[in-house]
């Protein structure tokens, strides 16, 4: 399971910005979001530099903080 829904909704960006940023459709980046499908780690590396935060943080839950 992944945070990003968690940290979009804490930074107030949208999915579509994301997406847009990350060169990748809205339906893939909806899928990571709502944790259908888990983004490679490559990419997860990508929206931590996006979203400027420690990809630690788009992996824990909120449980381990």
């Amino acid at each position: 399971m992944n945070r990003i829904k968690e940290v979009l909704e804490e930074k107030g960006i949208k999915q579509t910005w994301l997406a847009e940023k990350l060169g990748k459709s809205f339906s893939i980046v909806n899928s990571y979001v709502c944790n259908r499908r888990q983004p490679s780690l490559e990419v997860l590396f990508e929206i931590a530099k996006i979203l400027q935060i420690d990809v630690k943080e788009l992996i824990k839950s909120k449980a381990n903080v």
